[in-house]
């Protein structure tokens, strides 16, 4: 017999698993809650207290908190294993990193209580699937097949049997099936880079603030770890992040502190080093006929502003809503007029940030000519200008442009 479900979706990562909790618990109290499943493979248990942190960590937004706060997980995520970062430090290679020209956003000036949070992905993943199952969500551990989209409903196939859903959730990554049976399209960008990343101990503690400094061959970002250790993102073009990846402990060690200008004293590895290929993506559309895509199976931006997650969550906190309004109107969480108000949304604010992710990885991190050198000193006048970092500030947070209420105000 098929099961029949309002909404299915397809990867319960954070981004699905947050679409997935955000609906149950927003429908939980109503005459006709939603029915909702999610199809992943590979579910992960929280982390076990005293564990080593992973180096695969996530910078949450302060909307991104109040997201994770609707949707019941951010009371399973904060703790002992969490940080808050209080303060960013930016500069580019040219200049010292101790020198007043570095770009610094601190919470206190800006009347906040910090600038977000870092993660371990696996946490925020494993606290909204558990989230989702206490409120009456169905988690099936098993990959999709084939779809076929119907006028009514979406038909999947999976390895354990055949569903039916008014809506189809794709959730599933860069890659995303999803995506390619429903036949969305999307464009892909190469940036010919490598983001390689590993926990180091630093010989100064990181005193709870990102560092980020902006070379000609890439971007280096190191994140406070709860531990007193530290998170590094190296963005690097993929000549140099090969040589790195091949260099033995020590010689990447050395690497490191040369790259970071010693802005945090020698480095030392305590992890493995692991890469990934640094690739764009931007579906041409978002929705098709009872299909809806979020997170990066509908968008992928460069890593350098830390925003691939908060996007993510955005969608979901944006889809979740207009299903949920819809719902207490008895309106098919499927029906294309709601679907392409999501796209509409989520797809202009989307571009924006992309906008300005590539014209800071352009301009400060690849940069030589004219335009490049001015973006440069910039720096030193934006951090000059209190006026202009609170605009910088309120962007970082996620608290700019068309928020979901989710975003703005948290249920516990």
């Amino acid at each position: 017999m098929m099961s029949t479900v309002d909404v299915l979706v397809v990867g319960g990562g954070p981004v699905g698993a947050c679409v997935a909790a955000l609906l149950v618990r927003g429908s939980g109290s109503s005459p006709t809650p939603l029915s909702v499943m999610v199809l992943e493979p590979s579910r992960p248990g929280l982390p076990q207290a005293g564990s080593a942190l992973d180096p695969r960590v996530v910078a949450i937004s302060r909307a991104s908190e109040h997201i994770l706060n609707a949707a019941g997980a951010w009371a399973r995520i904060r703790g002992s294993r969490v940080t808050a970062y209080e303060r960013m430090r930016v500069w580019h290679e040219s200049i010292s990193p101790v020198c007043a020209d570095v770009l610094v956003f601190d919470a206190a000036e800006a009347g906040e209580p910090n600038l977000g949070h870092i993660a371990e992905n696996r946490l925020v993943q494993a606290a909204l699937l558990e989230s989702f199952v206490e409120n009456g969500g169905r988690l099936e551990p098993v990959g999709l097949q084939s779809v076929h989209v119907g006028e009514d409903c979406v038909e999947v196939t999976t390895e354990a049997g055949k569903l039916s859903a008014r809506l189809l959730v794709g959730a599933d990554g860069s890659q995303s099936p999803v995506r390619d049976l429903v036949g969305l399209t999307a464009d892909i960008a190469d940036y010919q880079q490598r983001a390689i990343v590993a926990t180091v101990v630093t010989e100064r503690p990181h005193q709870d603030t990102a560092w980020q400094r902006f070379m000609r061959d890439g971007t280096l970002a190191f994140l406070p770890l709860a531990d007193g250790n530290s998170s590094i993102v190296w963005s690097a073009d993929n000549d140099l992040a090969a040589a790195l990846l091949a260099r033995p402990t020590a010689d990447f060690e050395a690497e490191l502190d040369r790259a970071s200008d010693h802005a945090l004293g020698a480095t030392r590895l305590a992890s493995e080093r692991a890469s990934f290929p640094l690739k764009g993506l931007a579906a041409h559309r978002y929705v098709a006929r009872r299909c809806a895509l979020v997170g990066d199976a509908a968008h992928v931006v460069h890593p350098l502003a830390g925003q691939g997650v908060n996007l993510g969550l955005m969608d979901a906190a944006a889809l979740a809503q207009l299903i949920l309004e819809g719902a207490r109107q008895r309106e098919d969480p499927g029906a294309l007029r709601l679907l392409r108000r999501y796209e509409r949304w989520r797809k202009s604010e989307v571009a924006m940030m992309n906008a300005a992710i590539l014209a800071f990885d352009r301009f400060l991190a690849h940069g030589t000519g004219p335009l490049s050198r001015i973006a440069q000193r910039g720096l030193g006048f934006v951090n000059r200008s209190q006026e202009i970092k609170r605009l910088f500030i309120t962007r970082a947070l996620g608290m700019a442009g068309e928020l979901p209420q989710a975003a703005m105000m948290g249920r516990g």
